[in-house]
């Protein structure tokens, strides 16, 4: 059975909470990403912000990016995967939580991170099919 750690992109980068959303716009834009955990001091995940995040909240909401801390965004607890998980877990956890995107913990440390572009290359199209469907709702 094909588990998170499998299929993960690993080496997440962080924002941490205490920095702006500036400068996770910036990190975003230099690794070609939509998405980052947020990580607070004690390393441990915080959350999850997006490019939709920022746009919503920060800028049109008329605040000032610069000033904003990662933190501030996070929400609630963040949906997370354990790495040794399996894939039903993977595709259960998205279509629950409707996330596309899922970082994954080994104990409490971040490894990486299960978008849904990584289950459509490595999980049977039925699957992918499902997980699409479920998010698409």
């Amino acid at each position: 059975m094909t588990t998170a750690r499998e299929i993960m992109t690993a080496d997440a980068t962080c924002i941490g909470a205490q920095e702006t959303v500036l400068e996770a716009a910036k990190k975003m834009a230099s690794h070609g990403v939509g998405a980052l955990p947020i990580c607070g001091e004690d390393e441990k995940l915080k959350g999850m912000l997006t490019d939709r995040d920022i746009v919503v909240k920060v800028l049109a909401a008329g605040k000032d990016p610069a000033q904003v801390k990662a933190g501030e965004l996070a929400q609630g607890e963040a949906v997370t995967i354990g790495a040794d998980d399996e894939s039903e877990e993977i595709l259960r956890t998205m279509s629950e939580h409707q996330v596309r995107r899922l970082p994954v913990i080994d104990g409490h440390t971040l490894v990486g991170i299960v978008a849904q572009a990584d289950v459509a290359r490595s999980l049977p199209d039925p699957q992918v099919g499902d997980l699409l469907e479920a998010l698409s709702v």
